[in-house]
């Protein structure tokens, strides 16, 4: 099982047949893996899963629970049941070939997490879509599986402006998260390059700043270039379906509008959010390159106005609890010619730029808190000063999560040298595009979330971790893929798993594991890079990447 469980119990006794005559018993609270079940796993059987009979209530049985009798307890039914003495995405699973299976959990979050491993004990046919073996009668281990997840935020951050990509991507990418018990999809939605999501009352955002009209194919040093143009966006119901789709799998959806930087995309589109008195805003088009665009946005009350009319619209769609703001890598040359953000500066008695893009955070922290949310943003938001009440997402090593932790601030652990999936994998001269470091799975599977340097009670404010996937160099869904798994597996138990320290991990036992794991992952459709390197078509040869030689440093 991937991740590993905390504790498994088994015996050779026969396993629970799923086969036509297996029912469901769906308890109050378990609806989300009540449909899961017959819409996914029901499909890929050829199970229809009908409701069981109506049972009474017994005696309590050994572990304190309210027994069922009757055909509810027969061996052909699949149980699903809310246990309020389990944390909340605690489950217990409990297959027994004389009572069926039983699925206890914390919450919904719970069962639902019990119900992807049931899928696991099945087999690589529970992850297709439709039977391959109609008829078949398959069996589910005895086994008693106790499990609880280590954090409780184990994200996935997909970036769609570099590359679009389309809602069916999107859906597929959290159906993946889900079968691998990840919760957080960090939606990174625009950027210098594009504009992703539709903003009612500024249509010129995905009128002009969802496309561009060309794109460089490879790191932009590379001589090549994609000579059309590329681009798209997410209307609003779009974003209503991913966030419910994502909802009925117990993952929040956290979208990102990146600023103060990052933004020429929108001033593309809107013109006067930039800094006017410095270079004519209306010769800028959407960016075709890779990097960090010198074009942020002014420092003015209009544009803190625009961005509120975003994040009002943003909050209607998205009802996660944190909103990101990105804050990352802001250019400060123009707010240091532009005579308007120098005044700006005196009038608010900061010292320089780096507090005048503090101030321009603590504004929408402000804001949201206001209405109930909270700002998350890359970890440039300490520079000038934390935004009260921010978290952070700590990408640049894990100095800024340790500060920012000993300050008191919530944080979720993502540093660039360790789980930036975008990074190669092996350095051999078959890797396509190869940027960074070389993350091999091991590398990332011996990746620890919380710094050493942490007392416990700071290390209490580590939220949890999150892999990152920048699209720059995934031009597809494919891409995509190679890049992500199966290191994203290695993570996610790392995220999940209560694993001992880094050298002390049993990545032999990991690597034995994903053996019946890749079986999984070939019924799921992915297209993972082979242990023994990228297969023809996944190569990009002649097309210039990054490398970086070397162990990366551990900042």
């Amino acid at each position: 099982m991937i991740p590993a469980p905390r504790s498994v119990q088994g015996s050779a006794l026969p396993g629970v047949p799923l086969d036509a005559a297996t029912t469901l018993s769906a308890g109050p609270g378990t609806g989300t893996t009540e449909r899961w079940l017959r819409l996914t796993l029901g499909a890929a059987l050829g199970l229809s899963l009908p409701p069981a009979p109506e049972s009474t209530a017994g005696p309590e049985n050994a572990s304190g629970h309210e027994s069922a009798t009757g055909a509810e307890n027969a061996p052909g039914t699949v149980r699903l049941r809310i246990d309020e003495s389990l944390p909340a995405e605690a489950y217990v699973l409990d297959a027994d070939s004389g009572r069926g299976v039983e699925i206890r959990g914390g919450s919904g979050a719970g069962v639902f997490w019990g119900a992807q491993t049931l899928r696991q004990l099945i087999g690589p046919d529970a992850f297709r879509r439709a039977p391959v073996r109609p008829g078949a009668t398959y069996a589910v281990p005895n086994v008693t599986v106790e499990d609880a997840p280590r954090f409780g935020w184990r994200g996935l951050m997909l970036d769609v402006s570099r590359h679009f990509m389309p809602k069916d991507g999107v859906l597929r990418q959290l159906d993946l998260m889900a079968a691998h018990k990840l919760n957080v999809f960090h939606f990174h939605l625009t950027d210098d390059q594009g504009w992703r999501i539709e903003i009612k009352r500024y249509p010129k955002l995905t009128e002009t700043g969802s496309w561009r009209a060309r794109t460089k194919f490879g790191h932009r040093a590379s001589p090549h270039w994609e000579e059309k143009p590329h681009g798209g966006f997410y209307t609003q119901d779009d974003i209503r379906e991913i966030v419910a789709y994502a909802a009925e799998r117990h993952i929040a959806v956290v979208p990102e509008i990146d600023i103060p930087g990052h933004s020429q995309a929108a001033i593309a589109a809107y013109p006067e959010l930039g800094n006017t008195d410095v270079i004519d805003t209306h010769s800028l088009s959407v960016w075709d390159t890779w990097g960090v665009s010198k074009n942020v946005l002014a420092p003015t009350d209009n544009a803190l106005r625009f961005y509120e009319g975003v994040f009002e619209e943003l909050l209607g769609l998205f009802p996660s609890e944190f909103i990101h703001v990105g804050g990352d890598e802001c250019a400060k040359d123009q707010w240091k010619a532009s005579p308007a953000a120098q005044a700006r500066i005196t009038e608010l008695g900061l010292a320089d730029e780096d507090e005048l893009q503090s101030w321009f955070i603590r504004h929408f922290d402000d804001w949201l808190s206001a209405r109930g949310r909270r700002l998350i943003g890359w970890d440039e938001i300490l520079e000038g000063g934390l935004a009260p009440g921010a978290a952070v997402s700590s990408w640049r090593g894990y100095q800024g999560g340790i500060t920012a932790a000993r300050a008191g601030h919530d944080v979720v652990m993502c540093p660039e040298q360790q789980v930036y999936l975008d990074h190669r994998q092996a350095e051999g001269p078959d890797e396509p595009v190869p940027i960074g470091f070389v993350r091999t799975l091991e590398d990332v599977y011996r990746f620890e979330p919380v710094p050493p340097e942490l007392t416990p009670a700071q290390a209490r404010h580590v939220l949890g971790t999150q892999a990152n996937l920048w699209t720059e160099v995934m031009e597809d869904r494919a891409r995509v893929d190679y890049q992500a798994f199966p290191r994203l597996v290695a993570f996610a138990e790392v995220a999940w798993s209560a694993l001992p320290p880094p050298a002390e991990r049993d990545f032999a036992d990991f690597e034995e594991r994903m053996t019946a794991h890749y079986t999984r992952l070939d019924a799921l459709g992915v297209a993972y890079r082979p242990p023994a390197g990228p297969l023809p078509w996944q190569r990009r040869p002649g097309v210039l990447g990054r490398p970086i030689e070397g162990p990366p440093p551990n900042v």
